[in-house]
């Protein structure tokens, strides 16, 4: 058995092609991602991963939609989104595949 902590995880990947990971694939990551209010990702697209937002607590915005607890919000690959905590919020963040360096941020290009 391994055991790991969320903690000890950068910003809470724990699957995927990374270092650390507490399992190493390149078919998906997974992450446990914590926010605090006002907290803000910008605006990025992947080209060749779907990723897959679960809201597990809190309120975000999303491309100026408000999204809450138990929402799923999917953006194939091409779509673009930014990304504000409206409160406290915990996520699960899911990929598909697991490609290193497939985050671009929109430049407004």
């Amino acid at each position: 058995m391994k055991v790991s902590h969320i903690n000890e995880m950068k910003g809470g990947w724990f699957i995927g092609n990374f270092e650390p990971t507490l399992y190493k694939t390149n078919d998906t990551e997974v992450a446990v991602k914590e926010y605090k209010t006002g907290d803000y990702g910008v605006r990025h697209y992947h080209k060749i991963a779907t990723e897959l937002t679960v809201i597990v607590r809190g309120t975000v915005k999303m491309n100026d939609v408000e999204y809450n607890e138990g929402s799923i919000i999917i953006m194939e690959p091409g779509e673009k989104t930014d990304f504000l905590a409206v409160t406290d919020t915990i996520t699960v963040v899911v990929k598909l595949p697991g490609v290193n360096n497939d985050k671009y941020i929109d430049k407004g290009e």
